[in-house]
């Protein structure tokens, strides 16, 4: 079906579909024809994270058997927020009685994979740009992370590409619930005919390039629910809205395990507080390593209070170890004295279960995984035990957490820290390194400010503000006899 010459009723320009038509004949050319090929997909289970109970789809010579009520999460990495939030739908997937089935489309050998990773490698590369080079950030990140994407024209030429994936969906029952965590996964399960489509669309920031139609759209906020109904800003002129039915606010996508443990982790850390432990501090620098300069500037700013016993710090250094030999380099007095999980997750959990003792834990601590799925899940086990996570307002904007915001990368991640220093769990947008270190001095001296937030943070939990997940498998599985 023709998704690309109109988007819910609304025409697009001539100029536009050859456009995306052509986009469409370059990858063919550029990654060949597989229209008419069969890809079977076989099961394998993720061992790392053992208790999510999740299923790997993968490559297989014959036909998929499906275990009992499977749930498919499509998914893509690009950076490590599609696949964290994947993961949380996931874990509420396991705790509603589904079999969770992981679909990362990049990871096949197919035209439509290759496509998405061809696209993701450039996204990458620009998001690194923008962090170096200022005049780029200005005049060519920033306004494509904010209104380029935000076009309805940009989303045309996503719907024409996304007829490549439909190969990759050809063991997949036409009804079987499925939650996409990133827009390309779910056009191309609707191009395939699926039916029970949700798109879990994840910026605050209403966006073109999110859309999806034959699939539910959900959102987690109201202010992303009345600019996707509106399509607001997609085009110079009104659009004809969203129609009933095809757009749902359902609250922050989280983690079972965090969204039950709201009240017991808030109560630990004003225990701490109490009892004036070191704050504990999360750095997530990730994988990319986007924004150096200031995870360097805080970490030298927090050695002193670390070596006072006033704080710890704890650094993910996500799936490799650039920016570890940045810090060694750089900041010698800390690495020489950290103590290091290196492909060692095993040892992380275990550190992991000493820091309900508010005495434990202290020092410097950093950790790195060349495993994808251990290196984005060592943040959500450790979310659990520390005092401030230090984040750009991206997924984790969204998190049962207090946060300290960084600087954003791409204009989009902006409403994502506007929203949540207005819900009252984060700080406002730290931009620069005196502004963060000004922040760290303001939350380690002054505990009224945390206490604040993880009283605001069991609040939103009993507003059921955290039950995204669910409600989004609920809508995936909705007329299924569930």
């Amino acid at each position: 079906m023709d998704r690309t010459s109109v988007i819910f009723g609304n025409p697009i320009d001539k100029k536009t579909i050859k456009k995306a038509e052509k986009s469409k004949a370059n990858f063919i050319k550029k990654f060949g024809d597989d229209t008419d090929k069969v890809y079977h997909l076989g099961l394998s289970p993720i061992e790392q994270i053992k208790g999510l109970g999740i299923q790997n789809l993968v490559h297989a010579e014959t036909p998929l058997e499906l275990p009992e009520k499977p749930l498919v999460v499509g998914n893509i990495r690009m950076g490590f927020g599609h696949y964290r939030i994947a993961l949380a739908i996931a874990s509420c997937a396991r705790e509603l009685g589904f079999t969770p089935l992981w679909f990362d489309l990049a990871s096949f050998d197919a035209t439509g994979s290759k496509m998405i990773r061809h696209q993701n490698d450039l996204y990458s590369m620009g998001s690194k740009l923008s962090q170096k080079i200022g005049l780029f950030n200005k005049l060519v990140w920033e306004p494509l992370n904010s209104e380029g994407f935000r076009k309805i024209t940009y989303n045309a030429a996503d719907q024409k590409n996304a007829e490549l994936l439909v190969p990759l969906f050809a063991d997949l029952p036409k009804d079987i619930p499925y939650v996409g965590t990133h827009v390309w996964p779910s056009q191309g399960a609707v191009h395939a005919g699926l039916t029970h489509v949700v798109n879990a669309i994840p910026d605050n920031w209403p966006m073109g390039l999110h859309l999806a139609e034959g699939s539910i759209h959900t959102v987690q906020t109201s202010f992303a629910y009345l600019g996707y109904k509106k399509l607001n800003g997609m085009a110079k002129h009104p659009l004809k809205p969203m129609p009933d039915g095809s757009l749902y606010r359902v609250g922050h996508y989280i983690d079972h395990e965090l969204v039950s443990n709201v009240e017991k982790d808030c109560g630990m850390r004003l225990a701490r507080i109490r009892e004036n432990a070191p704050v504990r501090f999360l750095m997530t620098v990730g994988g990319a390593g986007a924004g150096g300069d200031l995870y360097l500037a805080m970490a030298k700013h927090l050695l002193p209070y670390v070596k006072a016993g006033k704080a710890s710090l704890m650094i993910n250094f996500g799936d490799h170890l650039a920016m570890w030999e940045v810090f060694k380099k750089q900041l010698p007095e800390l690495t020489d004295q950290a103590r290091t999980f290196f492909d060692d997750y095993a040892g992380l959990c275990e550190f992991a279960e000493t820091l309900d003792d508010p005495k434990a834990g202290t020092g410097v601590t950093a950790f790195c995984h060349k495993d994808i799925f251990e290196a984005v899940y060592s943040t959500n086990l450790l979310m659990r035990k520390i005092d401030v996570l230090v984040t750009k307002p991206s997924e984790l904007a969204f998190y049962p957490v207090p946060k300290l915001m960084m600087r954003h990368i791409g204009g989009h991640e902006v409403y994502g820290a506007i929203y949540s220093r207005e819900m009252g769990d984060a700080t406002y947008e730290c931009e620069t390194a005196p502004a963060l270190c000004d922040m760290i001095d303001t939350l380690i001296n002054d505990k009224a400010i945390l206490a604040a937030m993880c009283s605001r943070i069991v609040e939103l939990k009993a507003a059921k503000v955290y039950d995204g997940g669910y409600e989004v498998v609920k809508l995936a599985a909705k007329g299924m006899g569930d």
